[in-house]
């Protein structure tokens, strides 16, 4: 069976929002059952990642082989715009490691669950190829894919003045000084609505964070004043809904500003000011490395950006310009007094 994705979305039949589908039955329940448990970003990118494989791969599920997965691996390793072009980030000419990998973690999911239903004997993705030593048994698993860390981009002080001397409106720098200077992201400003701003605090309430997690975080006042200011003299009245960021003019006027129309806004901003690249993560890095190099402690800046572990907080350590060169000169002035004294 050749197996041709397509991908439908419709309003589900409660109202509850929006249901996509693939065309198989298989592929179909899975993602039902994606959608029961995951955010609705999760849902949409485990859609596409299958929609993807199955497009290259061109079988029925219960067809797939270890082999298959390879090829697919290989497939999407292979240059896009040529041989000869590769991104500055990692040397690769085809797409990011970390988009593989995630695509794969995808495929597997999908044939995990198909595993426990009974309809497949095995998950072909493979866990990784087995390391063996001369006259040794196998060692842990080597993964298919390496994706190598790599530091986010933080913006200088000058482009960040740059940038905000072009937006345009009093909404797009409250969105912005959103993410610059309490570090949410892009769907959490987005997510806002009227009631989760306490200005009197300067706290605002996060209902829709990352995997469904919710959180207070405080913000500069800079920001509600931004708000205020916004609210005040641009905000479309009456609006669809409570949401604090909507379109302010055309045939959508009134309704909540989807994250393309936030990207948009981004992107115009960025090439006015002649910025080569500038992304709304970015501005979220950017506040959480400057909070750390005043000296915010960690796990402080764990609860501010909302992560789960603070593994995932260390990274701004090896951001902030002062954090490394400070105990390196403290470990310094510690070896040389110990040599002074030896001698």
């Amino acid at each position: 069976m050749v197996l041709d994705p397509c991908l439908v979305r419709f309003d589900a039949a409660d109202g509850g929002g929006h249901a996509v589908r693939l065309g198989h039955p298989l592929l179909d329940d899975y993602l039902a059952l994606v959608a029961a448990r995951a955010r609705p970003n999760t849902l949409l990118a485990t859609m596409f990642d299958l929609k993807v494989f199955f497009s290259v791969v061109a079988k029925d599920p219960a067809e797939v082989t270890a082999a298959d997965v390879l090829a697919f691996i290989a497939q999407q390793r292979a240059p896009r715009r040529g041989a000869g072009v590769v991104r500055l980030e990692d040397g690769e000419a085809g797409l990011a490691a970390r988009t593989i990998k995630r695509r794969l973690a995808s495929i597997s999911g999908l044939f995990t669950y198909l595993v426990v239903r009974g309809d497949v004997p095995a998950n072909p993705v493979p866990h990784g190829l087995a390391a063996r030593r001369p006259g040794q048994r196998p060692v842990r698993a080597v993964p298919l894919i390496r994706t190598p860390r790599t530091l986010p981009r933080v913006l200088e002080p000058a482009e960040i003045n740059a940038f905000l001397a072009c937006l345009r409106t009093r909404r797009d720098r409250a969105m912005v000084e959103a993410m610059l200077l309490g570090g949410l992201r892009r769907c959490e400003v987005l997510g806002l609505r009227l009631g989760d701003l306490r200005p009197g605090e300067r706290r605002a309430f996060i209902a829709e964070g990352k995997g469904g997690h919710q959180r207070i975080v405080p913000i500069s006042g800079r920001f509600f004043a931004t708000v205020a200011d916004y609210l005040t003299h641009e905000r479309a009245q009456p609006a669809v809904d409570d949401h604090v960021f909507v379109v302010l003019k055309g045939p959508r006027r009134g309704r909540p500003l989807s994250a393309a129309g936030l990207d948009e806004i981004v992107s115009g901003a960025r090439k006015r000011a002649g910025i080569r690249q500038l992304t709304c993560h970015q501005l979220r890095h950017t506040c959480l490395t400057r909070l750390r190099e005043a000296g915010m402690a960690l796990e402080a800046l764990q609860a501010q950006a909302g992560h789960r572990s603070i593994e995932s907080t260390r990274i701004y350590l090896h951001l902030s310009n002062d954090w490394l060169a400070a105990e390196y000169r403290r470990a310094v002035q510690a070896i040389d007094a110990q040599t002074i004294g030896e001698a």
